[in-house]
């Protein structure tokens, strides 16, 4: 996805994927991941969601096999960046009925839908 609308060699994409999960999980539980990333040369963060037809094993805490995925990629210096991003996702996360309207999403319009619309508590 990121390879064919943005340009992004899919090799530089794994690998830093892979190189952060090799740090440890980016398995919340309650059958989510956020799988995130630094990028050289990447000019503002992008993010894609994925909901999976079939869970998958990700060594969550919880031990409970994935099936929505949040990709995120960063410039390499967005670090401060980086961490409010992940934070603002952790806690659209953290609404359990969010969450499991996310993954039951029937389509990706809803999907999409359901993640614009929301405000996060310290908003308002």
């Amino acid at each position: 996805m990121f390879e064919g609308l943005h340009g992004l060699s899919r090799a530089l994409i794994t690998d830093s994927l892979f190189a952060r999960e090799r740090l440890g999980s980016t398995g919340l539980g309650h059958g989510v991941a956020i799988p995130h990333g630094r990028i050289k040369g990447l000019k503002a963060p992008m993010a894609a969601v994925f909901q999976l037809a079939r869970a998958i094993g990700f060594d969550a805490p919880d031990e409970q096999p994935v099936q929505l995925l949040i990709f995120l990629l960063v410039p390499e210096a967005a670090t401060q960046q980086h961490l409010e991003i992940l934070s603002e996702i952790a806690e659209l996360l953290s609404d359990s009925g969010l969450r499991e309207s996310l993954k039951s999403a029937n389509d990706a319009l809803v999907l999409h839908e359901l993640i614009a619309t929301w405000q996060s508590a310290a908003a308002n």
